[in-house]
């Protein structure tokens, strides 16, 4: 976050001679001292000083000056009509801003017109449109911690809680945990822009993946007693959304805030506080979310992700929904088989699935624009939107009335048709309504008689004016008379010099041109006061009487809202079906003991290839399977293929495979890819392994777990051993359901020792050679012609990881791959020298207790490795003779001297092609 800390020091230093205004200006930045305030002057929010110096920067505005009896100022400005996408790059820049509005009429004001901050605007905070994405939601969250002398229930013994609201819908979600690390697993679940931390929290939001902005409130706020007293204008009994201390403190604590940016009102549209047990849906932590690809693609540019491949939602509720539900699967297998019901139904009735998505195609973002009402924020344009989203409820419930699955008929039933509000809207709202409120047109003719009589008035009084000119042309006779109207003078009758000899006695002056005079008649002078006054009177009964229909639509709000969470499951399940029907889903049966799919695919992929091999997986009677074959063989897209179909099913939805039969899992655990934290002072291998630590660690027998490339970070010794006994681990001690992908085909020995594990590869097709599995010739060459990688899994290992020709594939020059493929050849005849180094070096090697281990001596080079299986770690090739020794310290000083950190794969290409030429020479 970037820090703004009170008040200007120029205005610090000149506190006593500030002008009012300016005074004015200092008294609200010192009591916002971390917010930069935004202070209305006119069509302008304005900053001054140092604050208008950084305002311009960020903001890339011409700094300008205000200069008053006090002095010169820095003043930058930002147009009040367009402050929503200056207010947004502000936000992203860190700041935190508070918005002061002039609250008096200037034109009623005496002396200073006065300004309070009316809304506070964070990153977590935000309600306007024009800041967020539809159909997104936007959290900011809070974590606190208790006591926790809760006896022996564990519930009420939770130390550590988090909650989460949505300002701008009014969701709202609290939980609890018995450890730190726990709650912050959750946090990353909820994944919030902003975090509040209580006093004393033992969460630390720093430790999320991501930018979350750090909030400090009010301490206060915390205690049990303030807490209690904040939940219960909310909710009669506290008692019935919390379990536990930790939790009163979170959500009462978070509400306080979210009120306190809000204009410090109660936000009586929160009426969704859900207490929600993490156990009660498929844990997926944030390490799952990102290598799954849920919502946002890990590549090197940005791809579709599994809410691309899902979303064919209508609405903004629907989308929303639909993020909802990814984040938090299910585990309850009757709640889950009632939505493949529904969905199921709606994939074989056409009809009835087109109908629906029509009409939800019109319908709004009913959650905020409720939200908006009950703040009183919403204009006669939100109240329309209300209208016609409300309009579309009756023909959804006509499309579902004689659909026969359970949920979809609960849905009907909870579809209220809200006739009273659809008919006060409509009655009271005009059909077309401004922008504005305040300035008149918002109100139907026929609502209001008072407001009608008023309208007529003036209505009857303009129309008088229009034809006063023409009367007056006839009676006085002068053809170039003219009837006019300016806000300064009001109504006037014009007429130019050369006729004035003309102008009637009843003619009053009023304003005197340089070439006409302007007057004015007794009855001209009653009937501008009529319309005016009858003008002025029907703006501030128009504005009355809409304040009073956004209340009582306000006072509806909970009937809205049950009404939105219907239509934005309908939409979700309508979409769900209509990907199923055009991607060729089929249903999940779930129950099984283990996972077996037929002709599985991956959601994602399948979509971005002209071709997708599907392939089968049966982890049943053995649910380990070791997974090897080539780079770019598919072996990560089948890993994330399998997980995908397990949570797709968990979701509701029917998968992309030929049939699956799967068990219900309770948390799916990822270690895939390369990274490091160099912030947080983790390496890549540190970070593998404490992605290992915790799956090793809370992984069960219903869990599924990937694994992929497990201990490459270190020696191929280390990694192999680390390898080999996490797969004995996860057999032995955990049973979970596992897919292990490696490039260590040692590894692969320990199938034949434990019932439980089973070998996998992806085949390999030579072209030259002709033969059909490269993987299964004798020797594993690598040597002789090209190979096409055929994407498709079978029984057994691989015994090549052939990186030779994914390195030529890739570009990699002829005389490094050339010089590799001898190395590989050498090493598998014998012949290598290399091997006699190594083995030299491992004869101390105490041998490990199980046979597959003693092939871990072969792979250590005197402790030295590149740390990837399926390279071999490369002895002199060579031993020095005389002459060669100045050459060989030649090629170490200049290996020493390489900066790895800077140097670039084509400058560390061309400094190993010189290195070799040297050794050759």
């Amino acid at each position: 976050m970037t820090a703004v800390t009170g008040p200007p020091a120029k205005m610090r230093a000149n506190r006593e001679d500030l002008t009012p205004m300016l005074s004015q200006y200092y008294d609200l930045c010192a009591a916002y001292d971390e917010f930069l305030v935004l202070f209305q002057v006119g069509d302008f929010y304005e900053t001054f000083c140092e604050a208008a110096e950084e305002t311009a920067r960020v903001l890339e505005l011409t700094l300008t000056q205000r200069e008053d009896s006090t002095g010169t100022y820095p003043m930058t400005g930002i147009p009040i009509d367009n402050a929503a996408s200056y207010v947004e790059t502000l936000l992203d820049a860190g700041y935190r801003v508070a918005i002061a509005d002039q609250v008096e009429d200037a034109s009623e004001a005496t002396g200073l017109v006065d300004r309070a901050v009316t809304q506070i605007v964070t990153l977590g905070t935000v309600v306007d449109d024009e800041l967020l994405a539809p159909g997104s939601t936007n959290y900011v969250a809070c974590v606190a911690s208790a006591d926790g002398d809760g006896g022996d229930d564990p519930e009420a013994a939770a130390r550590h809680a988090v909650a989460a609201v949505d300002v701008s819908t009014g969701e709202c979600l609290v939980t609890s945990a018995d450890a730190p690390e726990r709650a912050l697993e959750e946090l990353q679940r909820v994944a919030p822009a902003e975090v509040v931390v209580g006093p004393e929290a033992a969460v630390d939001p720093a430790d999320l993946d991501g930018d979350a902005m750090r909030t400090e409130f009010d301490s206060d706020a915390f205690s049990p007693d303030a807490a209690r007293d904040t939940l219960e204008t909310y909710v009669p009994r506290p008692e019935a959304v919390v379990g536990n201390e930790a939790e009163l403190r979170a959500v009462g604590a978070l509400l306080a805030y979210a009120e306190y940016t809000q204009g410090d009102e109660t936000l009586d549209y929160v009426s969704r506080i859900q207490r929600y047990d993490p156990r009660d849906g498929l844990r997926l932590d944030a390490t799952a979310l990102r290598s799954l690809e849920l919502f946002e693609s890990q590549g090197a540019s940005a791809g579709p992700t599994l809410f691309d491949a899902l979303d064919d939602t209508a609405c903004a509720l629907g989308r929303r929904r639909l993020r909802q539900w990814l984040r938090r699967p299910l585990v309850d297998r009757e709640r889950i088989d009632a939505r493949l019901d529904a969905v199921g139904e709606l994939t074989s009735r056409s009809l009835v699935r087109e109908d629906l998505h029509d009409h939800l195609h019109d319908v709004y973002d009913v959650e905020r624009l409720v939200a908006r009402v009950s703040r009183g924020r919403a204009n006669a344009r939100d109240l329309r939107s209300l209208k016609a989203t409300l309009d579309v409820v009756p023909d959804v419930k006509a499309a579902l009335s004689d659909v026969d699955s359970d949920r979809l008929r609960s849905l009907r039933d909870a579809l209220d048709e809200l006739e009273d509000v659809r008919d006060l809207v409509g009655r009271a709202i005009a059909a077309d309504p401004p922008m504005e409120i305040t300035e008149g047109g918002v109100i139907e003719e026929g609502f209001d008689d008072e407001l009608d009589a008023l309208r007529a008035t003036e209505r009857e009084g303009r129309q008088w004016v229009a034809e006063l000119e023409e009367r007056e042309r006839e009676r006085t006779g002068i053809d170039s008379l003219s009837v006019g109207h300016n806000q300064v003078h009001g109504y006037y009758i014009e007429v130019t010099n050369p006729n004035l000899d003309r102008v009637p006695d009843d003619y009053t002056r009023r304003q005197t041109l340089k070439n006409s005079e302007r007057f004015y008649t007794p009855e001209l002078k009653r009937r501008e006061d009529e319309i005016f006054g009858a003008s002025e009177r029907a703006d501030a009964l128009e504005y009355e009487l809409f304040c009073e229909v956004r209340r009582d639509v306000g006072a509806e709000s909970e009937r809205i809202q049950s009404v939105a969470d219907a239509l934005a499951t309908i939409d979700v399940l309508t979409a769900l079906a209509t990907v199923a029907v055009e991607n060729d889903y089929t249903r999940p049966q779930l129950g099984a003991d283990g996972i077996r799919i037929e002709g599985g695919r991956h959601p994602v992929v399948e979509r971005q290839q002209d071709s997708f091999v599907p392939n089968p997986t049966d982890l049943t009677d053995e649910r380990i399977a070791l997974v090897t074959g080539p780079n770019m063989s598919g072996k990560s897209t089948y890993m994330r293929q399998v997980a995908l179909v397990v949570v797709l099913a968990q979701l509701g939805s029917f998968v992309p495979a030929d049939a699956a039969r799967l068990p219900v899992v309770d948390r799916v655990f990822t270690r895939v890819g390369a990274s490091d934290d160099i912030a947080g002072g983790q390496s890549t291998f540190m970070r593998e392994m404490s992605e290992l630590t915790t799956i090793l660690h809370h992984a069960t027998e219903n869990s599924l777990v990937l694994l992929d490339e497990v201990g490459r970070g270190t020696s191929t010794t280390d990694g192999l051993a680390i390898a080999q006994a996490t797969t004995e681990f996860l057999h032995d001690e955990v049973g979970a359901t596992t897919l292990f992908a490696t490039h260590y085909h040692e590894l692969t020995s320990v199938a034949e020792e434990l019932s439980g594990v089973q070998n996998l590869h992806f085949t390999v097709e030579r072209d030259a050679s002709g033969e059909a599995d490269a993987s299964a010739s004798e020797d594993g060459s690598t040597a002789g012609g090209e190979v096409t990688f055929l994407h498709r899994v079978a029984d057994g290992a691989s015994s090549s990881s052939y990186g030779v020709e994914v390195a030529r594939m890739a570009g990699v020059p002829g005389s490094v791959v050339e010089r590799s493929e001898r190395l590989v050849a050498d090493s598998q005849t014998g012949d290598d020298p290399r091997l006699d180094a190594t083995a030299s070096a491992t004869e101390s090697e105490t041998p490990p207790a199980r046979p597959a281990d003693a092939s871990l001596a072969s792979f250590s080079t005197n402790g030295h490795s590149t740390g990837r299986a399926d390279e071999t770690p490369i002895a002199a090739e060579r031993q020095p003779t005389d002459g060669t020794d100045d050459r060989l310290r030649e090629v170490a000083d200049t290996l020493r001297g390489v900066d790895v950190a800077t140097t670039t794969p084509l400058e560390a290409l061309t400094l190993l092609n010189d290195l070799q030429r040297t050794l050759d020479e």
